[in-house]
């Protein structure tokens, strides 16, 4: 049965174009085990990523109330902080903070350091990079291709957040508008770019007491924090292995088709289908659900194919 994308009604709402990382509009992700924000303390841990004491961080249910709660312990203001990442105090974007965060994760703010200017020559259609955000409107490098335009220019970094383009503030933008718009510069033309970079220690070791590695986490029984930019916080089961591979592909389809990648968009998408029996239905899903997005219909055959195969194999 083809898909019929384009002769479906788009969703009314427009939620998502407000949707902040770590927010699966429609769908959860996971076994809830509350329907509410936990009703028992929970309490975590921060610290200053450039090295700082250790900060109690408690009270929060949502990714903009962390980031409060995070200037408070420091005392600075949320508007410092980039992202955070998890059990590391490096510039790891495999350790990032979205919309999940584990009971045991210690987290390390990376904060603003040195603002610079940057001068590209877009030589070829694609610039050889992956943008994504920290859900409360920065966005930010998270890799860099080998060989690509950006990484002949040493000057910028996995971790810079990108303040402007061109001169035109885009604080506020999510990764994909991001994207869209350095996609959208022409080819064999000069550009310039305001990147801020993390402000960095002169020597980072291992942090101790820095909470357990996410390797170690899965499958212990631990659950994890679901942080939503709307409505209260959710206490969920971590998911199968079998499902966790299946939303790592289905960021993978993302970071291919749209050179984003997100992975509580990804989990989004993999709610959306998980009980569909047919591509048709998941196109459906996909437009009552994320509606703002134009997806096209070879990405939404090769989500599909991920989910079923997941299916196959056992959820």
């Amino acid at each position: 049965m083809p898909l019929r994308l384009r002769g479906k009604k788009k969703a009314k709402s427009k939620e998502i174009a407000g949707r902040m990382e770590g927010e699966p509009t429609g769908a959860g992700g996971g076994s809830v085990l509350a329907s509410s924000a936990p009703a028992h303390k929970l309490i975590f841990h921060a610290q200053l990523a450039h090295g700082s004491a250790t900060g109690r961080v408690e009270g929060f249910s949502s990714i903009q109330e962390l980031y409060a709660k995070i200037a408070g312990a420091f005392e600075i203001s949320p508007s410092e902080i980039l992202y955070c990442t998890l059990n590391t105090p490096r510039v790891d974007m495999e350790r990032l903070l979205g919309g999940q965060l584990g009971l045991q994760d210690f987290m390390f703010a990376h904060v603003k350091g040195i603002k610079k200017e940057v001068n590209v020559y877009k030589s070829e259609d694609s610039l050889g990079l992956t943008i994504t955000d920290n859900g409360v409107g920065y966005a930010f490098i998270k890799r860099i291709k080998d060989g690509g335009v950006i990484d002949s220019v040493k000057t910028i970094c996995v971790g810079d957040h990108i303040e402007s383009i061109n001169g035109e503030n885009i604080v506020g933008w999510r990764h994909y508008d991001v994207a869209k718009k350095l996609k959208e510069l022409k080819k064999e033309e000069l550009f310039t770019m305001t990147l801020i970079e993390p402000k960095k220690a002169f020597e980072i070791g291992p942090r101790s007491k820095a909470g357990k590695s996410s390797e170690e986490k899965i499958g212990c029984g631990r659950g994890t924090l679901r942080l939503r930019s709307k409505g209260p916080a959710t206490l969920e089961e971590v998911p199968s292995e079998t499902k966790a591979k299946a939303i790592e592909k289905i960021d993978d389809v993302l970071e291919l088709y749209l050179g984003i990648r997100d992975i509580d968009l990804a989990t989004t998408m993999f709610e959306a289908g998980k009980d569909k029996v047919n591509p048709d239905e998941f196109a459906v899903a996909l437009d009552e659900t994320l509606g703002d997005f134009a997806f096209p219909d070879e990405f939404v055959f090769d989500v599909w194919g991920v989910i079923g195969d997941a299916k196959r194999r056992g959820l």
